[in-house]
């Protein structure tokens, strides 16, 4: 409906009856804001007594509502305290594994094949020599170099500051590459204006799975300022490294990928092992409790709530992620749909369960994948 536009002279009277600083020709919804948050901001000068109330003149932001108006919700002290998470919900809830699948992982290496394969699994090993090195790693406390991700026994025994370093350190760089690779395939499908075939799912939920484990781990364990100055340094470098190797190679890059976490699953089980011989005393206790936020995320039942059923877990998650991207390094990088996804429409790739990659270390090779029609 149109308005009248006011009288010249009941402008400047009413002008008159407004205080000095006040924000009447401030447009609607800016004053109705300004006055939720500072009542006296439009107030009348009015000779009573009376305190000044608030006149918002425009639509109040359902952002702010009247009601809250100088109390703080508790969402908000949460958010300020950091504890806002725990109530969040997640984003890429976990499906679980069962019971057989987590006591039947076991470390493996998939022995290079190509020349591409090699190149990815010396960088892996560099990458072992330096994380050795920085964790404090010390030379009986290193498993057989002949063997290194299949060998398990050591002169002596990591602590469990140790383990928990060596499991940040790891987590801070796994979390890396699936959002390096989902993030790029995600530019490439919008700039081809084609679809992604399922591989972005997978990827960005493989790195939002790193990082559940890494603040699981942080919960245990806070990082000094030279740890977290090394993250920050590795980081920098690993993740400019990774978006540059993918443009060029993504193959190599998962498989790089499925190397690092044969990596990972050597670390888990390894740990187990010293677990089970009663060399970690703290986390062997019946008492031991471990963080809520890992309950939560991986949906642990009453009764397996445990240090080691906590491992056994990641330890799954990691052999999964080894096997997927194994999987992908043996895929053609534009055409092959992520085999452990339905495909609408079917007949091209078989749907393989989830599990499977688990319990194939080197992945699933491509003839398994697609069908005799598309050759």
């Amino acid at each position: 409906m149109a308005h009248r536009l006011p009288d010249c002279s009941k402008l400047r009277l009413f002008s008159k009856s407004v205080s000095v600083g006040s924000s009447f020709f401030t447009p609607a919804p800016l004053v109705g804001y300004a006055a939720l948050r500072h009542p006296r901001a439009i107030s009348t000068s009015n000779t009573s007594k009376k305190p000044a109330v608030a006149i918002p003149t425009g639509p109040v932001s359902p952002l702010v509502p009247a009601t809250h108006v100088g109390t703080s919700s508790a969402s908000t002290s949460e958010v300020r305290d950091g504890n806002a998470f725990a109530t969040l919900p997640l984003t890429w809830p976990h499906d679980g594994w069962k019971e057989n699948v987590l006591l039947n992982v076991v470390p493996s290496h998939r022995e290079p094949r190509t020349f591409g394969d090699w190149v990815a699994w010396k960088i892996v090993r560099t990458c072992r020599f330096w994380m050795d090195l920085v964790t404090g790693m010390r030379p009986e406390q290193q498993v057989d170099s002949k063997n290194p991700t299949t060998a398990l026994a050591a002169s002596k025994p990591l602590t469990e500051r140790q383990w928990l370093v060596r499991f940040i350190f790891l987590e801070s760089i796994a979390g890396v590459p699936g959002m390096v690779a989902g993030g790029l395939r995600h530019l490439q499908s919008i700039r081809r204006f084609q679809p992604d075939q399922g591989w972005i799912k997978s990827l960005l939920e493989e790195s939002y799975n790193e990082r559940m484990h890494l603040l699981t781990f942080l919960e245990m364990y806070k990082p000094g300022w030279f740890m977290r100055l090394v993250v920050l340094g590795a980081q920098g470098v690993f993740y400019n490294a990774m978006f540059i190797s993918y443009l060029l190679s993504p193959k190599i890059c998962h498989r790089f990928v499925g190397y690092l976490e044969e990596e990972a699953v050597h670390t888990y089980t390894r740990c187990l092992l010293e677990l089970d011989h009663g060399c970690l005393k703290r986390w062997s206790d019946p008492n031991f409790r471990i963080p809520d936020i890992a309950v939560r995320y991986w949906n642990m039942p009453e009764g397996h709530r445990t240090m080691k059923d906590l491992i056994l877990y990641v330890r799954a998650d990691e052999a999964s992620h080894r096997g997927v991207n194994h999987t992908f390094g043996n895929l053609d990088q534009v055409t092959d749909p992520n085999p452990f996804m339905e495909c609408p429409g079917g007949g091209v790739v078989k749907a393989f369960p989830k599990h499977l990659s688990v319990t194939r270390p080197a992945g699933l090779e491509r003839e398994e994948v697609v069908s005799k029609e598309t050759h």
